[in-house]
């Protein structure tokens, strides 16, 4: 009404609208009401919190994101409600891809895990996999290695092949940055994972290789997760004019959103960083309790004294 307003005269408007003159200003005067009004700072938000997670975050995380970081309690099917008016939605999944190639020739170590992904601290356990991103210039491949307790991605490397070295440019980035000791290293029976130098690198750095089979998702699944999650965020909804646009674009979604800001209900709906800093926070509380004193009396002696 306000937009035609300064087009048309509001005697005009009434008359084609069948109000009377009176009836318009009483509405046009007539405060907005104040639920309208918190639905439409709460839409904000929303908008917000969903532009920054690149459009890929659904009513979920978003719920969760508003209750821990802006400390905005309200309804899962409200956000959800307000979503739907408001034309915003998550990303979805794509079809899973075989992007693995098995050699027959070479030794394979055991499956250590067996499809059990749970770990009760960090790099404990780790799966690594490969992805390919398509270019205008041609494909490029992306090796990452994740720390199962967190969803963090600890080791990360992209190039234009899938040779060997790819997979130990991410496997020497995890354990630079993390200084593990004893952590078991889960992927499939690709080449590059069975390759000698593979194998001769983590016995090396003390790592356990653990391995599940060929081109089925549920042997690491963990891995593929987080592959379907890059493709709805990133690779879905672009096309990259070359292989250096990829890579800038893979470089910023995984150390600028994933690792940092991006909520998995599998764990609390916090992000990986933030988990782990729960987790170090835990740890530096419990040692800083005082162990109980060899001389104080047990509890049942004071009772019995009193």
């Amino acid at each position: 009404m306000k937009v035609n307003q300064a087009a048309h005269s509001v005697e005009l408007m009434c008359r084609l609208l069948g109000v009377s003159r009176s009836g318009f200003y009483a509405w046009a005067e007539r405060p907005m009401c104040q639920r309208r009004r918190r639905d439409l700072e709460l839409a904000g938000k929303i908008f917000a919190i969903h532009r920054r997670s690149r459009e890929t975050c659904g009513a979920p995380t978003i719920h969760a994101e508003l209750a821990d970081d802006h400390g905005i309690r309200v309804g899962r099917k409200r956000v959800a409600r307000l979503m739907r008016q408001n034309g915003l939605r998550g990303a979805t999944l794509r079809k899973y891809v075989v992007t693995t190639q098995s050699d027959p020739e070479a030794a394979k170590p055991i499956d250590l895990v067996e499809r059990r992904f749970f770990a009760d601290a960090p790099d404990q356990l780790w799966v690594a996999d490969m992805t390919y991103i398509p270019t205008w210039s041609g494909w490029l491949y992306l090796a990452m290695v994740l720390d199962v307790y967190s969803r963090k991605i600890v080791g990360w490397a992209m190039d234009t092949n899938m040779r060997t070295e790819l997979i130990l440019d991410a496997l020497q980035m995890a354990v630079t940055q993390r200084q593990p000791s004893g952590v078991i290293h889960h992927s499939d029976r690709g080449s590059q994972y069975t390759s000698y130098a593979f194998g001769k690198r983590c016995r090396e750095a003390g790592i356990m290789p653990s391995m599940g089979s060929v081109g089925d998702a549920y042997d690491n699944a963990m891995a593929e997760s987080f592959f379907a999650t890059l493709e709805r965020a990133v690779l879905n909804r672009r096309r990259f004019k070359s292989q250096a646009e990829a890579r800038m674009a893979i470089f910023e979604w995984i150390e600028g959103w994933y690792n940092p800001h991006r909520r998995h209900s599998g764990l609390g709906y916090r992000s990986p960083v933030n988990y782990e800093r729960a987790h170090h926070q835990a740890r530096v509380r419990l040692a800083e309790i005082p162990p109980p004193s060899a001389t104080a009396p047990a509890s049942g002696n004071i009772r019995e004294a009193a």
